[in-house]
């Protein structure tokens, strides 16, 4: 387990780099103006591959071939590693590769890889392996709030050439923008782990269906950013698709909240599709407030930071739902399976297969218990979803860059004065 831990770590790392340096690229060879056609794109990659993943990941896993999993990324990373050594050709910033090095905030990249590290840590522990008020969940789990503030602190007051600069976060649409893009994702994995929950505790689906049956999301998803994209790219503003990506996900995530085990298999597919929908265009259009205000200079500090956030964020979805359900089960379960579970709800998930050997009334009560506690989670996810749409709500309507940053060689207080300029004169 260490081991695979320590590999899930450095494949996290790559990952991270690969889906910041990718965004980052985009914005250094496409105008802000236009770039809502490409992000279709990626969205429609991101959704093939959302699709896919689940389904065959099941497959191996339900065989027992679950490292396949991992070994089936081998091939696919090195093509893609082929493909950018040979087809992408980027101008290289100037300077010796030391002088590169020593323009790395350090510092700052410590304090926020152990302080979130810390929180993380907290999160996973909570309510499973410790409870939610033990030492073990509230130590590390202050200290990396802390070590987040600190980090804030450090960036604002003494680094040199800071990560993620306080005039990220200079405006209230950029804030805005921030603010979406993290409640955003602790929705989405809310739904992505949960609803296949609702399947295999509720409804006897194997990993495989369960897979299948959660299509619906992404799905829809790819269509929803594409059209987002292409609707952003024509009419030059992107609050009006914001409102509406937030509104549909209230909505679904209210139908959702209705479902039940005893529920028709088509609705909860239906409204984790209007999920999709609502998902889709908000992930689309979220980091257009976030960099339209912006001088172009700071697009790669204000990607990174959003992609932190959407990543970061993603790791609470998980740890709210978890905790919601572990402490809705522990009211609801019938007395006669908890019985059965010598450590209590905490291994609650490992007993889903054998739901299906029980005889009833005891397999309904038990589906029924699993069904209202997951129904929960989606009654949080409105509120969630409601600070997104409120949060939105303090956007302006900034005109979208038509400009590139070509100019490496400035000096970024020139390059800084000189963006803030044109923004001016367009806005």
């Amino acid at each position: 387990m260490t081991w695979l831990i320590a590999a899930r770590t450095v494949q996290g790392a790559g990952g991270g780099a690969i889906q910041a340096v990718a965004s980052i690229i985009i914005s250094d060879l496409v105008s802000l103006k236009e770039r809502g056609v490409y992000n279709s794109l990626i969205g429609l990659t991101w959704g093939v591959a959302c699709t896919l993943g689940p389904l065959v990941g099941g497959a191996f896993a339900q065989q027992g071939n679950w490292r396949w999993i991992f070994y089936m990324n081998l091939p696919i990373a090195g093509l893609s590693a082929a493909l950018v050594f040979f087809s992408l050709k980027l101008r290289k910033p100037e300077g010796r590769t030391r002088e590169k090095l020593a323009r790395m905030d350090w510092v700052g990249n410590i304090l926020i890889i152990a302080s979130t590290s810390a929180c993380i840590i907290g999160l996973t522990w909570g309510g499973i392996q410790y409870a939610w008020n033990s030492a073990h969940v509230l130590g590390p789990f202050i200290v990396g709030l802390c070590g987040i503030g600190a980090f804030l602190y450090y960036e604002a007051k003494f680094a040199k050439y800071p990560m993620a600069p306080l005039s990220l976060i200079s405006n209230g649409t950029s804030i805005s923008g921030y603010a979406q893009i993290f409640a955003l994702p602790v929705i989405n994995l809310a739904v992505t782990y949960y609803q296949e929950t609702y399947y295999q505790a509720c409804k006897g689906a194997t990993a495989i269906r369960s897979g299948v049956l959660t299509l619906a999301v992404s799905l829809c998803l790819a269509p929803a950013m594409i059209i987002c994209g292409l609707s952003i790219t024509i009419s030059k503003g992107y609050r009006v698709q914001l409102w509406l990506g937030w509104v549909v996900l209230i909505v679904a995530m209210g139908l959702m909240s209705t479902v039940d085990s005893r529920t028709e298999l088509v609705k909860p597919q239906v409204y984790t599709g209007l999920v999709g929908t609502g998902v889709g265009i908000l992930y689309a259009g979220t980091y257009f407030p976030v960099l339209a205000p912006l001088p172009i200079s700071e697009n790669a500090h204000a990607l990174s930071f959003f992609i932190f956030c959407r990543s970061f964020a993603g790791v609470w979805g998980v740890t709210i739902g978890g905790a919601i359900l572990q402490n809705q089960l522990q009211k609801r379960l019938p007395a006669e399976f908890l019985q059965e579970l010598p450590q209590g709800v905490a291994l609650a998930f490992s007993a889903i297969p054998s739901i299906n050997n029980l005889e009833d009334p005891l397999r309904s009560d038990v589906r029924q218990a699993f069904a209202k506690s997951i129904a929960s989670i989606w009654q949080v996810m409105v509120g969630i979803a409601g600070i997104g749409l409120i949060s939105s709500l303090f956007m302006k309507a900034f005109l979208l860059h038509t400009q590139l940053d070509e100019r490496w060689g400035l000096d970024e207080k020139q390059l800084q004065q000189s963006d803030q300029a044109t923004i001016e004169n367009d806005a």
